[in-house]
């Protein structure tokens, strides 16, 4: 479906948004506006990553832009972030998707408030709504970070606690990387050569979320990280109780099993006083290995 967003007539250019083109369609549009038939096999690809070319009549740029995907599992490229193709020049912009986007309804209710506007300009909203798009889930992931950290601290551990961990590195590295790679556009948007106040703006929405995403792919690292040093922890607790049991019950078995033995002539079996004797014996035993435990600070 083709949607003449703003006519040539009135404004110096025009802005075609096409949403799930046919093939018909597509060759026409590439026709008409002599598209290179590679970009135009790139538009074709669903899992196309970022990506920024200038020709000479035109620049082509694929910008990935989240999908609200809440599912806990949700870690691929096309599951996190869908594909938008923008063919731009000085006059003519065109905006091809898959899927209707309604982050459109803002830039053309902004740019039906300004009296004049150009090709560029319209642009530099286009990119700057795809950026917008990773506000909100730079929010939630921010949100679950937290909440894992105090489960990881302050709660009793979990099983599903590592799978969730490992779902929300993945989808935080995911978008990490997607906005990594977006770089070349916004460097290109804002150059040294049309780059203005609205373009600068664009460019420290770009860095900031940048950071803040750097920031909270770090945090889960360490939350990681944290995790199986407690984990690892508490397993050498587990283990060091067992082998202050084992070191207690060792000369026990070992006094136990000498008397034990089925021998005919032992001195001691006749004894009165053999039983409490060694009774007596163990319980000595048990308390010169606490004592000795103690002075070692090993309990």
């Amino acid at each position: 479906m083709v949607n003449k967003i703003i006519d040539k007539k009135g404004n110096g250019f025009e802005w075609l948004d096409i949403t799930a083109p046919s093939d018909e369609e597509f060759a026409e549009i590439a026709k008409k506006y002599k598209l290179h038939p590679v970009l135009v096999n790139d538009c074709l690809q669903p899992d196309h990553l970022p990506k920024f070319e200038r020709l000479e009549n035109y620049s082509f740029i694929i910008f990935r832009i989240y999908t609200n995907n809440d599912l806990l599992e949700a870690d691929s490229v096309q599951e996190l972030t869908s594909k938008i193709a923008i063919f731009y020049s000085e006059d003519f912009i065109l905006t091809i998707h898959r899927k209707k986007q309604t982050l459109f309804d803002e830039i053309i209710e902004s740019v039906g408030k300004q009296k004049s506007i150009d090709s560029y300009e319209v642009l530099n909203l286009l990119i700057g709504a795809c950026l917008n798009t990773y506000e909100q889930p730079l929010q939630k992931l921010s949100k679950s970070v937290n909440y894992y950290e105090e489960i990881v601290f302050l709660r009793p551990k979990k099983v599903p606690l590592l799978k969730a961990l490992y779902y929300l590195k993945r989808k935080i590295d995911l978008l990490k990387q997607m906005l990594i790679l977006s770089y070349e556009i916004i460097d290109n948007i804002d150059s040294k050569d049309q780059g203005n106040v609205n373009t600068r703006d664009t460019r420290d929405r770009y860095v900031k979320l940048n950071n803040m995403f750097a920031s909270v792919s770090e945090n889960i690292h360490q939350l990681l990280n944290i995790y199986f040093s407690a984990s690892s922890q508490r397993t050498n607790e587990t283990m060091r109780i067992l082998t202050i049991f084992s070191v207690f019950f060792m000369p026990l078995t070992f006094i136990v099993g000498i008397y034990g033995m089925n021998f005919d002539f032992m001195p001691e079996l006749k004894w009165k006083l053999g039983y409490p004797g060694v009774m007596l014996l163990m319980g000595l035993v048990t308390v010169l290995i606490y004592i000795w435990f103690k002075r070692k600070k090993w309990l």
